[in-house]
């Protein structure tokens, strides 16, 4: 079969692999649609994970299941489904606890285990979700936006804290267009997001959210006048500079990727004095239903899908730089519907 494949730091390649084997317990998915994320090109270059190599990237996918092994129920070939790619042990303190994306033995498809960047994957049936008539690239949307629910609840947002009225997302990339959907979808009134660039601020306001030049005065003038904030660009300075934007006794939400190294400062008193939650947020714990929920809900987040490739053209998007006119990038069977 077809495949893309890490073979070492940065060498990436459509290969020729042999079908993987079934093993009990497994069903072999027929992958229709698989999308790309910055996390993948993280663990190309070996710097997400144990930079575990050769591998098939990809853990972000939906597909039709083609085998089942012989002690499975409840997964037929046929059935049209996600994956859900974090493999948990079970045993630690942190899954006892249900904080299973803390596992301290965590895995994941397309990160320590071949993904779904491939004709074929072999997954254990325990981490696939029926999809419906769900379109196989919406679905594969899943995964990410299942990241933002964990995070959404990390941040108090979805608990008994209440619904925020309003909310500002920093950075208009596909994760911070997810968050912003999802807050709209579940009934936040005032959604606006800020991006420095004018390719990406034209999307915001063409999904109908409020666009903020990052920087700009208009934006000066929203200083503590959100409910909730949420960084998704991953840049120090801008994780350092959302409080101000956020109301007495509201919420930020660190969701971007800061480099592992890098600090960053607060004023603990503001924090304190304003009664304000700062929460972190990694992965996704069990959300995939959660995330079907949502899309079912809002089919326009497809249009977050700019480009949707054979896998041969996929190699490209794994080396080139960042596009401000591309957002989510993914791989699609030509059968895939």
């Amino acid at each position: 079969m077809k495949a893309i494949v890490f073979h070492d730091r940065g060498i990436v390649q459509e290969t020729e692999v042999p079908v993987p084997a079934l093993r009990p317990g497994h069903a072999m998915v027929r992958v229709q649609a698989a999308g790309l994320c910055h996390t993948d090109i993280e663990v190309l270059h070996g710097r997400y994970g144990k930079g575990v190599f050769p591998l098939v990237p990809g853990h972000e996918y939906a597909g039709v299941v083609e085998l089942v092994a012989d002690d499975v129920s409840g997964i037929r070939p046929g059935d049209r489904v996600v994956i859900d790619p974090n493999i948990t042990c079970g045993q630690c303190p942190q899954c006892r606890k249900g904080l299973t994306n803390l596992c301290a033995h965590l895995k994941a498809y397309g990160v320590t285990e071949n993904g779904g960047f491939a004709q074929f994957s072999v997954v254990d049936a325990r981490h696939l979700h029926h999809i419906g008539q769900l379109p196989f690239d919406l679905a594969a949307l899943a995964e990410p936006l299942a990241c933002v629910m964990n995070g959404l609840g990390a941040a108090g947002v979805l608990g008994q804290s209440g619904l925020p009225q309003s909310a500002l997302v920093i950075g208009a990339g596909p994760i911070g267009l997810l968050l912003a959907n999802s807050l709209r979808t579940i009934g936040v009134a005032r959604v606006a997001v800020a991006d420095r660039n004018d390719n990406r601020l034209a999307m915001v306001q063409a999904f109908g959210f409020e666009p903020f030049a990052a920087g700009s005065d208009a934006l000066r003038q929203e200083q503590q006048a959100f409910d909730f904030v949420a960084d998704a660009t991953g840049v120090v300075a801008v994780v350092e500079g959302m409080i101000q934007y956020v109301a007495d006794g509201g919420a930020a939400l660190i969701f971007g990727v800061c480099p592992p190294d890098s600090r960053a400062s607060f004023a603990p008193f503001e924090l304190f004095r304003r009664q304000i939650r700062l929460a972190g947020s990694h992965s996704l714990n069990r959300n995939i239903p959660q995330a079907l929920d949502l899309l079912t809900r809002d089919l326009t987040i497809s249009k977050l899908v700019t480009h949707r490739l054979p896998l041969a053209e996929m190699v490209p998007f794994f080396t080139k730089g960042g596009d401000p006119t591309t957002m989510k990038v993914q791989f699609v069977a030509a059968a895939a519907g």
